[in-house]
């Protein structure tokens, strides 16, 4: 059974079980920081409330046997131990079950908590990590060796993300197809990097052929995934690099890592070695054993799965009305993947501000959030792979996404009420614990500065103010409850 094997591939077999384990123990870092406050009892958009409302909608989830907080924490923790014994390689060096099982629990918790997770969940990339990670379990361990349909399956997610996300922009924003979208992109992202203002300002015939450059690698590089070595090492290459130029340039939390990853999935150990040598020692003599016949058959049900799941996504890619980051099944397989159709043009922030002056006009103090835009002078973080989901929140609020107003409301009241698990997720909190009088949130138009204007002030952006969102508003105003 030659055709079941893929003996050049213990590398990118290595680099996705231990790879895809970290991410998921970075994402179950994020629940245990930071579920509890935002979606928990008295969090901002309650679960149990979710859970009343939506019933079998919410998709596959054991909050709905029973949800409390206890719960969440205990289903991080695991996830924790379970993304770390991967990470360090354990269960890989049992029987192709060992591995199959952890992964599929892995799998199985964070899809529970995706599930109930709403806005705070309701990113692309939350779906591409359970898929990754479906996936990683049919990898084996270091009994057998990598499974070439598995690695397949891998390509065929990775075409998606890249395809996907270069035809939903030539379809979405003349900016894409002007080559103007850099022009803007920097500055309006959602999460600004340290470098991201650098990369503003690098002069704009470059930025035209960064968004040339970004169309072949995403539009016609793909299709070299599925050709003989070294083509298709030399597309995963490609790939890496842009990805990294994007970890560069912004923070899109595991997104651009969690596709770096899948790009290796067409890396032969024999292309790697050739581009160091140093590392043909430790790739010669790998397991070339195919498995035992259960191993063959449920790898071949996997892939005939994946086949099925594929109709939907495949069609969504050559439709003129393509979705972006679509789930076409309640266990978020088979879904579509794509990102930034459409660039905005000018970045607004919601700032948050308190006061304990009865009147409100004077002595406003700001809270800060970790990772967003807030005081001028203060060098964007970088964040990424971790999720700041309030800061992204945040961010949707700012462009008038509707359904980010209900858990706002809510926010604005913890912060009244000095609620310490919601303090926890801000930078810095003017009041230092203590309650606040009054709160209000205001609209400010950003850019940042130019070089003359940095250099002169320090600061990285300015700001000016462009509206009122809420407030001001005191703790009997903002309503009770919760």
């Amino acid at each position: 059974m030659e055709w079941f094997t893929a003996d050049n591939y213990d590398a990118a077999r290595f680099v996705l079980q231990r790879g895809i384990a970290a991410l998921y123990l970075i994402a179950f870092v994020a629940v245990l920081r930071q579920f509890v406050p935002l979606l928990g009892t008295r969090g901002l958009l309650p679960v149990p409330d979710f859970l009343e409302r939506a019933g079998s909608r919410a998709g596959p989830t054991l909050f709905r046997w029973r949800y409390s907080d206890r719960l969440v924490v205990a289903t991080a923790w695991a996830g924790i131990a379970g993304s770390l014994t991967l990470v360090v390689g354990l269960p890989q060096q049992g029987p192709p079950w060992v591995p199959l099982v952890t992964f599929a629990l892995l799998y199985l918790m964070y899809l529970s908590v995706v599930n109930v997770g709403q806005v705070f969940y309701g990113f692309g990339w939350e779906s591409l990590l359970l898929e990754a990670g479906f996936l990683a379990a049919f990898l084996g361990s270091n009994d057998v060796a990598p499974p070439l349909l598995v690695l397949l399956a891998f390509r065929w997610l990775l075409f998606r993300v890249e395809f996907g996300a270069g035809m939903i922009k030539m379809r979405g924003d003349r900016a894409w197809r002007d080559l103007t979208a850099l022009y803007y992109h920097h500055e309006t992202q959602p999460m600004p990097g340290p470098l991201s203002w650098f990369f503003h300002h690098l002069p704009r015939p470059l930025h035209r052929i960064e968004v040339l450059a970004n169309h072949v690698v995403q539009l016609v590089v793909p299709f070299a995934l599925f050709l003989p070595q070294p083509i298709a090492s030399i597309a995963a290459g490609l790939m890496i690099l842009t990805q990294l130029w994007l970890v560069l340039s912004g923070n899109f939390a595991w997104l651009n890592w969690l596709t770096m990853l899948l790009a290796f999935a067409a890396v032969g150990d024999d292309q790697l070695v050739a581009l160091v040598p140093a590392l043909g020692p430790v790739l010669d003599g790998g397991s070339q054993a195919t498995g035992a016949l259960w191993w063959v058959i449920l790898v071949g049900v996997m892939a005939a799965v994946t086949v099925v799941l594929a109709v939907r996504p495949a069609l969504n890619l050559i439709s003129a009305n393509q979705a972006m980051n679509a789930s076409y099944n309640r266990w978020h397989l088979g879904g579509a993947y794509g990102a930034f159709g459409s660039i905005t043009r000018r970045r607004e922030e919601v700032i948050v501000e308190g006061t304990n002056d009865p009147d409100g006009r004077t002595g406003w103090q700001e809270y800060v959030f970790r990772g967003k835009p807030g005081p001028v002078k203060r060098w964007p973080a970088q964040v990424a792979p971790y999720h700041l989901r309030l800061d992204w929140g945040m961010w949707f609020l700012a462009l008038g996404s509707g359904g980010q107003h209900r858990w706002f409301t809510v926010f604005l009241r913890r912060l009244l009420e000095a609620d310490r698990r919601t303090l926890r997720l801000l930078a810095r909190d003017p009041f230092e614990g203590r309650r606040p009088r009054w709160v209000r949130a205001r609209v400010f138009r950003y850019r940042y500065s130019t070089w003359h204007e940095w250099r002169a002030s320090g600061h990285w952006w300015v700001r000016t103010v462009s509206g009122n969102l809420a407030g001001p508003l005191t703790l009997a105003a903002s309503g009770t409850g919760g």
